[in-house]
């Protein structure tokens, strides 16, 4: 019986926090998307004084909460046919050790001299407001992954999609690309089992921290 109360008072508990969660997420959404504009016109005209005339504005497919599939709002920071050069960089040994290692390259020829800077001022996550006021993401939740991504972990897939993937969280707040892609899966894992408001206040402050310093912001 006390164990059934307890299960009760503790559904209860994180009902009380997603509720807040989303509240929260709301607020912050409207005003990050109030930045958008200005931020959004700069953008785009230092990307035409380089000569790129594209969308600054890049849209890929990822995995959300119960494994829904939903398209992730960024600034484009790749040339406009990064998927066609990844797929030639693949044809090296080097690129696809690297990617099939890590799911990313370390120093990566498809990022443009803005893209660089938008990346290390964590800038190009900005558009994400969007997707987390439609309620595809949350602002703190485990980073969204790309289909198929989790298919050699066994289990975790279920694990990781039981929540609303984040704009920031604890793994982006605590190493971000200076960690390795499995220390990146076990801070990610933590957080889900663990979140709490007072993890999410943790969060903010060390997302803070990390963006002023610019810690593992490649």
């Amino acid at each position: 019986m006390e164990n059934e109360e307890l299960t009760t008072y503790q559904k209860f508990k994180r009902t009380l926090y997603f509720s807040v969660k989303r509240f929260f997420d709301i607020l912050f959404s409207l005003i990050g998307i109030a930045l958008l504009i200005p931020v959004s016109i700069i953008i785009k005209v230092i990307y035409l004084c380089t000569g790129d005339t594209s969308s600054i504005f890049y849209t890929h497919e990822r995995v959300g909460k119960n494994g829904k599939i939903f398209k992730l709002y960024k600034y484009r920071t790749m040339v406009p046919n990064a998927d066609e050069v990844l797929k030639k960089l693949l044809k090296h040994k080097k690129y696809r050790r690297e990617w099939q290692k890590n799911h990313k390259l370390e120093e990566d020829p498809r990022i443009t001299k803005v893209g660089k800077i938008l990346r290390k001022t964590s800038l190009d996550e900005l558009p994400q407001f969007i997707n987390v006021l439609i309620n595809d993401m949350s602002l703190i939740g485990p980073r969204p992954l790309v289909e198929g991504e989790l298919e050699k972990h066994h289990g975790k897939a279920r694990i990781y999609e039981s929540i609303k993937p984040g704009i920031t969280g604890w793994w982006a707040c605590n190493g971000r690309s200076d960690t390795t892609y499995k220390r990146r899966l076990e801070l990610e894992y933590y957080y889900i089992k663990n979140c709490s408001l007072l993890m999410d206040i943790a969060v903010i402050f060390l997302t803070i921290k990390a963006v002023l310093f610019k810690t593992g912001a490649k």
